[in-house]
Order: structure tokens, then C-alpha cells, then sequence
């Protein structure tokens, strides 16, 4: 019998799947316990639904993050900090405070934690920092430190 899972199930497979299980585990186990629906035409047409649906939203999201891309490569940022002498700063200029930086600048809102530093920031001069967008999506961009 052909049935769409509703969850997980261990052994059979992953939530939103359409499975071959046999009649009687069906019967007494996946049906009562919700873990599965008989795959009749209105079921296969909610799983193209969410397949349609999951994919749209994936490809806008890989848009988005194009979009960003072209927007941000090759950008360089100027930041200004407290330093002492030597260009050395007091603390160090932290990844939230360049995603703040490129939000107030570009108005595009990237998250901390995307962004990779390639080592820490904590003297005047220009660096290189890689943004991930998306998976396999990223841009270069350089952050200019100067000192207030």
C-alpha cells in the first residue's frame, strides 16, 4: 500500500515521503498513530503542493541571496574605532558590528553569524571578510579599520 509519511518514521523514511509499506503496518500502525495517510488523489496532490511550495521558496531564496551578492562584492566598508598607539584598538571590531555596518550602509540585513573573519580584527588597516548568502553563495568584501 502506498502512503504519505506525516513524520518520520525510522526504517521507512523522512516526513513528506510517499512509501511502500505493507498493508497490515499500515492498517494497525501508521494510520492510528498519525504517522502516515493513505495516498489517494487529495493526498498526492497536498504532497505536489508542498513540493511546488518548498522549491518556490528555495529559489527565491537563492534570488535573494544573487541579488545580495552583486550588491555587496567588492564593497569596502570604513569603520572607525578607538585606538591607542601603533593602530592598535581597544577590543576588537566583532562580527555583529560589521553586519550592523553593512545594514546601515547597503540596508541589507545579514546575520552575525555568516559572516567569517579571517582572523580577529583588532588593528587599523583593510581586511578581507567572506559573507555566506546561501549555501555555495558567498561574498568577498573588505572592511577598512581606522582609528577615531
Amino acid at each position: 500500500m502506498k502512503v504519505v509519511l506525516l513524520q518520520d518514521v525510522k526504517g521507512l523514511g523522512k516526513k513528506g515521503e510517499l512509501v511502500n509499506a505493507s498493508d497490515g503496518y499500515a492498517r494497525n500502525f501508521l494510520f492510528p498513530k498519525n504517522l502516515a495517510k493513505e495516498a489517494n488523489a487529495q493526498a498526492m496532490n497536498e504532497l505536489k503542493n508542498a513540493e511546488a511550495s518548498k522549491q518556490y521558496k528555495i529559489d527565491t531564496a537563492v534570488a535573494a541571496a544573487n541579488k545580495a551578492k552583486s550588491e555587496l562584492e567588492g564593497s569596502t566598508f570604513v569603520m572607525s574605532a578607538k585606538a591607542g598607539q601603533n593602530g592598535k584598538l581597544f577590543g576588537s571590531i566583532t562580527a555583529k558590528e560589521i553586519s550592523a555596518e553593512i545594514k546601515k550602509q547597503k540596508g541589507i540585513d545579514v546575520d552575525k553569524r555568516k559572516i567569517t573573519l579571517s582572523s580577529d580584527i583588532k588593528t587599523c588597516g583593510v581586511y578581507d571578510v567572506e559573507i555566506k548568502l546561501y549555501t555555495a553563495i558567498t561574498a568577498k568584501v573588505q572592511v577598512e579599520v581606522k582609528a577615531i
